[in-house]
Order: structure tokens, then C-alpha cells, then sequence
């Protein structure tokens, strides 16, 4: 095994964030750590030394209903993404590549049916302000129905992506007067077995890094 290092969006980080804002490629200054990867890797998926705990949100789902994310995904393998809607790049790729990737695998019967059911995609707003309820409805209907979508107030979000050493900042207007959010693009998959945050993708992971991963994050195996 060998030590890599990455930016991490948290002094108290205990995995390997990095951290860019949505429409740029700029990493942020944040603290160091170090995870264990196996030599010569060339895998999408980071396997963490200590995996994280779910945060502890009580958000609003896509219908308008109070959503309790431990409860809703206790034992159920669940990819969690804070991102936003009006976002111009990583947001709806990274969603759609998900998206496919389960897609592909139903259509290929390499997952069964009680399989793709048990699968939580979960989806947090960091742009709450104009990623209401039926916003965020709307989006999602257009890459992934089934897809959680959660909004709330910002505090509470940013709260809770930072449990993760995620590290999201409130919208604002960019030199164009454009209104962006600054957030880490990272995607956390919880086990099913532990309910710990155990694997950590970046914005680089493509659709076939996510069909060669979901069938053993199902089963909370190590991709």
C-alpha cells in the first residue's frame, strides 16, 4: 500500500477531498490528509481508511416532504451529491453518469430489480434560495426520476456537507453578474451493511467507472 495526499475541504477531514467550484477547475486552499490507495491504481473510486458517518439532514424532498436522510437510507447503498441545478457542468454530468451507468446495468439484468429498488441517489442542493421543491423536481425528472432530490435552509446543508469535509459556500454573483455556488464536487457512497461513507469519487469518474462500481456498492462490497 502506498500513502497518497489531496486537498480536503476540512481541517478535521479524514478522507481525500478534492475541491473545485461548479464552472471551474480552481481547488481551493484547504488542509492536507493522507488515505491509503492501492500502488499502481488506476481506479475512480477511493476506498477510505476511516469512513464517514451520514449526516445528520432533515431536508425537503422533491414533493414538498420533510425527508430524514439517516432514517430514509438506513441500510440502503446510497450515493450522496451536493450540487445545484442552474449549475453548467459538473452537477449534470456527474448526475447523468450515474444515472446511465444504472440504467445500462438494469438493461444489461447485471442488477435485479429489489437491486436498482434498494439504490438511494441522493441529491443536495447547495443553491436552496432557487432550488425549491418543484425546481429541483423538474430537473431531476429530466436525468433520473428516481433520484433524491433535498433542499432546506442553507445553514443546515452546509452544515451537514461539511460532517463530510465538504466544503460548499453560499451563492453569489460572479464578475459577469452570473450567480454561482462554490461547492465540492466529490460523490460519497454509503454501505448497506454499515451505513459508513466508505468510498469517495471525484468529478473525474465516468460512466464506466460507475457500471463497474454500482453492483458492489449494492452489496457494500470494495470496488
Amino acid at each position: 500500500m502506498r500513502k497518497k495526499t489531496y486537498a480536503v475541504a476540512a481541517l478535521f477531514a479524514a478522507a481525500a477531498l478534492t475541491l473545485s467550484a461548479c464552472g471551474s477547475g480552481d481547488d481551493a486552499d484547504n488542509a492536507v490528509a493522507e488515505v491509503s490507495e492501492e500502488a499502481g491504481s488506476d481506479k475512480a473510486a477511493t476506498v477510505l481508511d476511516k469512513p464517514f458517518e451520514k449526516p445528520d439532514l432533515v431536508l425537503t424532498d422533491t414533493h414538498g416532504k420533510q425527508y430524514d436522510l439517516r432514517k430514509e437510507t438506513k441500510g440502503k447503498p446510497t450515493l450522496i451529491y451536493f450540487g445545484y441545478t442552474n449549475c453548467p457542468d459538473v452537477c449534470p454530468l456527474t448526475m447523468n453518469n450515474i444515472a446511465v451507468a444504472e440504467k445500462q446495468l438494469a438493461q444489461n439484468k447485471q442488477l435485479s430489480q429489489a437491486e436498482k429498488d434498494s439504490l438511494r441517489i441522493v441529491f443536495v442542493t447547495t443553491d436552496p434560495e432557487r432550488d425549491t421543491s418543484a425546481a429541483l423536481g423538474k430537473w431531476l425528472k429530466g436525468i433520473d426520476p428516481d433520484v433524491v432530490g433535498l433542499t432546506g435552509s442553507f445553514a443546515t446543508i452546509q452544515g451537514g456537507a461539511r460532517t463530510l469535509g465538504i466544503s460548499i459556500e453560499a451563492p453569489k454573483k460572479d464578475k459577469n453578474g452570473k450567480v454561482v455556488s462554490m461547492h465540492g464536487t466529490q460523490v460519497i457512497a454509503f454501505s448497506p451493511k454499515t451505513d459508513g461513507g466508505y468510498v469517495l469519487y471525484g468529478e473525474d469518474a465516468t460512466v464506466d467507472d460507475y457500471t463497474k462500481d454500482l453492483p458492489k456498492l449494492i452489496k457494500g462490497e470494495r470496488p
